[in-house]
Order: C-alpha cells, then structure tokens, then sequence
C-alpha cells in the first residue's frame, strides 16, 4: 500500500491532483480555525474548556464542520446546509414533475438542479446562521457554562447581520472549494470535505476519552475504544461492500450483419441501499422538539418531558425512538431513490431480462422483494451503528465523545472507499497493480 501511494505521487497528473487536493484541504481548516467578528473568543475559549461535551443539540452540526460550530468560526455552519439542501432537492424529484423531467434531460438537467441546490444552500445558511447568532446571544449554545451570555457582548443589529453574512459567505466558499476538489482533484469535493471535517474531532475525542478513564490513567479505556473502533470499521466496511447481484440477460438482436447484445451483466442491490442518509434524517427529526423546548418559555410539563427523555441520549425512549426512526427512513429512502418500474422497463425497452423471470410487471415485483429482503438487515445494521455513541455514553461517562459509531464511522469508511477506489483506477491505467495485490 505505501508502495501504491509512492507510484501515485511519482506520475505527475495524478500528484498534482493529489497536492491540489490537500491545499484545498489546508485552506478549509485554516477557515474552520478563524472567528467571526463581533464573538469574544476568549469567553468561547472559556465554554468550550467547562462544555466538552457535544452530544446534545448541536451535536450532530458540529461533527460535520469539524468542530468549528462550537467555536462560532467562520465555516461554524459546515457543509450540512449543502447536505440539507441536496437531499430536499433529491425529495423533491420524485414529488415535482418539473424537477424529475430536468433530471431525465442529462448533463444540462443535472446543470440546472446543481444551481437549485446552490441557491437552497444560501438560503438554508441564512436560516441556520440566524439561528446559531440567536442561540449564542441567549446563552443556550453552551450549557453550565457561567459565561456563556457574554459570548457576543454588541447584540446590534449591525453585528447580528455582519456574523449571519459572514457565516452564509464562509458556507458558499466550502461549496466553492468543495467543487474545486471535484473538478481538478480527487474524488467527490463535498466528500472530501466531510470526511476532514470528521476525521479532524477524532484527536481531541480520543484524548478526552483517555483523561476521563480511571484504568491506569486512562491507557486502557483508550486502548479498548482504539480495539473496538478497528472492529467497527472492519464491519462497516464488510456490510458497505456488501451486494446481492441480480443477473440480466440480454438477448441477441441483428442489425444488419453485425450481432448486437448477447451479453450477461448484474444488477448490484447494495445491503446498505440508503447509506447514512436515515441516520441524519432521525438525528434532525429528534432535534426539532428539543429545539422547540430549548426556545419555550417556562418550565411547563411537557417541556420538562422532552428534556428527561428526548434531549438525553441515553434514555431508553430515545434509544428505541432513534432506532425506529432510522429503520423507517431506510425503507423510505430506498423506496424513493430505486424505482424497480423504472428499472424493469428500461431492462424491457433494451432487450434485457432476469433467467426465469418474465420481463415487465414481474421482474418489477422480483426486484421489488429483493429490495425488502435485503434493506431489513440494512437498516437494523444502521440502527446498531448508530446506537454505539450512546451506549459509549453510558460505557464511559456523558462528558466523553466515543468517535467510532453513527454518522461519523459510516462517512469516514465510505468516504475513504470511494477515494482509494478512485485513486486505484487511475493507477491501473497506467499498468500499476493499485492498492490491492
């Protein structure tokens, strides 16, 4: 493997894609580090020393931008409004006839539904930077923390406005360094960025979890959550590689003297069909009432409902509310993004057809319960994965942040995948054996 990754640095495109690729990668986590004006850093500083912990709110939001959410930096909001968006317009797609026509037009539709993602992502900035200044104004962004008021000292009206444009502009320049990767780097822009953003919590995470252990001063807790994350990624990666192959036949048809079709391929159903999208719908459905609880007024009963048993983590209401919501998304997401019609017919319309399965209405209904049978193990593998931060929470205190599990594990693993196999191909054109002998 090293050898593989000395031959790609020794062929020139491939290094200066790879170099271009980490000065993005410099550039973004120098941004991640500078603050916006009108925050006293200080008393931040201050928060983020008494909060370590970001398993709450804003938990979810602050993986994602590497840490900066906390530190109310410039690129504080991440690149979750550009994940949010996307997956609206994905939604869209099947709801809209317009958006599902351009999306059958080809590049130039494509094109088009890009730029909607790119306005969506704007105005989703807005509306979450509005939010994050409202939130640090009240306080509410560091629990126990006895400065935690004094994070923006100027509450004018002039400063409200510079910290949320500021925040939108820092976002619009993660979806321009995101697309720079992708057109003169290596492998998806926004992944790339996502899988730093990650993958940079991971030090201080593991630290954290060393410092609050007991066991000869925290040595062995960090040398049992450095075992059990080299298990939970050797499984991520089994189950995310993981296919069910359907086999296609395509029949043989005369054009003039030449021969046409003939040939046997697959249809490859992934176990994990959704990826890590239902893990992030379920997170940001069951953030919306502690978000609700955290803005009312009052100490009213069902107020104080939701902060016993939807705000932390470890409840058992949680924990089977989390789940069940990641089991239904999966089925959902699935049910959205793979048409088995759609499929069948375009296997009809090409001469394609399943060994002993009718073409047309019965191989929709074939592929149909293939789908079901597989997305049942699927989705519980996601809702286990999901759940090991929570049970970390109770394994190795509140205060501890356990990095291998949920969003964060699945993203890194598929993340990495994808890259090397992207790398790998490129080796291989030029004769070179790849990452795998």
């Amino acid at each position: 493997m090293l050898t593989a990754f000395a031959r790609a640095f020794k062929t020139p495109d491939l290094r200066k894609k790879l170099l271009f690729t980490l000065g993005i990668i410099v550039i973004y986590r120098l941004g991640a580090h500078v603050p916006i004006p009108g925050i006293d850093y200080s008393n931040v500083q201050t928060c983020m020393d008494v909060s370590k912990s970001t398993t709450g709110l804003f938990g979810l939001v602050n993986m994602f931008s590497g840490g900066a959410l906390l530190q109310i930096t410039v690129f504080a909001l991440g690149i979750m409004p550009y994940i949010t968006a996307s997956i609206i317009l994905q939604l869209l797609t099947v709801v809209i006839p317009r958006l599902e026509a351009l999306k059958k037009e080809g590049q130039a539709g494509t094109a088009k539904i890009t730029q909607y993602t790119r306005y969506l992502t704007v105005a989703l900035a807005i509306l979450q930077g509005t939010g994050l200044v409202a939130t640090a104004r009240t306080g509410a962004l560091f629990q126990g923390c006895p400065v935690a008021s004094q994070i923006v000292p100027d509450q004018s009206i002039f400063i409200t406005v510079t910290m949320v444009i500021t925040m939108t502009a820092g976002t619009c320049v993660m979806m321009w360094l995101g697309e720079l990767i992708t057109d003169k780097g290596i492998g998806n822009g926004m992944s790339i960025l996502m899988f730093i953003s990650i993958a940079a919590t991971f030090p201080s995470a593991l630290w954290a979890i060393k410092q609050g252990g007991s066991l000869a001063d925290g040595w062995i807790e960090f040398g049992t959550v450095i075992l059990v994350g080299l298990v939970m990624v050797g499984l991520v990666v089994f189950v995310e590689q993981a296919q069910r192959r359907i086999p296609v036949q395509y029949a043989k048809r005369m054009v003039g003297r030449r021969s046409y079709g003939g040939t046997s391929t697959y249809i490859p159903l992934k176990v994990n069909q959704a990826g890590v999208i239902p893990v992030i719908f379920a997170s940001s459905l069951l953030y919306i009432p502690a978000l609700v609880a955290q803005f009312a007024g009052g100490d009213s009963s069902w107020k104080l409902w939701i902060d016993d048993h939807l705000t932390k983590g470890n409840h058992p209401i949680y924990i089977v509310t989390y789940f069940l919501l990641i089991v239904f998304f999966a089925f959902f997401y699935v049910a959205i993004s793979f048409n088995p019609e759609e499929v069948a017919d375009n296997m009809k319309k090409y001469g394609g057809f399943i060994p002993g399965i009718r073409a047309g209405r019965p191989t929709a209904e074939y592929l149909s319960y293939v789908l079901n049978r597989i997305t049942w193990p699927g989705s519980l593998y996601l809702g286990l994965i999901a759940l090991v931060p929570t049970m970390a929470l109770v394994g190795f205190g509140a205060n501890q942040n356990f990095p291998f599990g949920g969003t964060s594990i699945l993203i890194i693993v598929g993340v990495g995948l994808e890259t090397v196999k992207q790398i790998e191909s490129q080796l291989q054109q030029r004769n070179y054996e790849g990452f795998l002998r």
